[in-house]
């Protein structure tokens, strides 16, 4: 009878301990974090597409693509595991990997607008238009892994949970941030000026 009290105190202790909302938390974040995976490597896929169409274009910079080039090779090589979730620095590097790429993408985006011929390639606009889609995706999914973490981070840090954690060494993950907070923080520079 006594073993029985024991047992059932125990169970009643651990009940409240949040052990089974870390396990249910810390899987919504990786599958969260699946997904923006596979969102990067949509993205990823698309671009040789986009790569040789623009080279296609007689005159277009080499120098842009080089860099769009350079970025998806540098953001692909990179070994993205669920473990990279409880690694900061190897969040870091990837977020900085991954922005790097959107930033080179832009770029090329904004160059293309100086060549008529491409910008009315059809081909060019529907991958245009499936770039534009993923990078939609790619921004929903990081929403809703910044969800999970916050749910599963604000469970790390309260009270009894917080305990649970500091047992089970479940330590906050790591959300994305912004790269390049001081410079979006300053207007941009418009110029409605006429090119000739």
């Amino acid at each position: 009878m006594r073993r029985w009290i024991l047992i059932m105190l125990s169970a009643l202790a651990l009940s409240g301990c949040g052990y089974n909302d870390f396990q249910r938390l810390d899987e919504a974040t990786k599958s969260a974090w699946s997904e923006v995976l596979n969102q990067y490597q949509r993205r990823a896929d698309l671009i040789p597409n986009i790569v040789n169409t623009v080279k296609g274009e007689a005159n277009f910079e080499q120098e842009t693509l080089t860099k769009v080039v350079e970025a998806r090779a540098k953001a692909t090589s990179m070994q993205v595991t669920p473990e990279t979730l409880n690694n900061p620095e190897a969040f870091q590097k990837f977020q900085q990997a991954q922005g790097e790429l959107s930033g080179a993408l832009s770029r090329l985006m904004v160059t293309v607008e100086r060549y008529p011929d491409l910008k009315a390639n059809q081909g060019f606009r529907d991958l245009r238009v499936q770039l534009e889609g993923t990078e939609n995706r790619i921004t929903v999914a990081r929403n809703r892994y910044i969800q999970t973490v916050q749910e599963y981070n604000v469970l790390a840090r309260s009270f009894p949970s917080n305990l649970t954690a500091m047992v089970f060494s479940y330590q906050p993950k790591p959300v994305f941030t912004v790269q390049n907070e001081a410079q979006i923080s300053t207007p941009p520079q418009v110029d409605f000026g006429v090119k000739k």
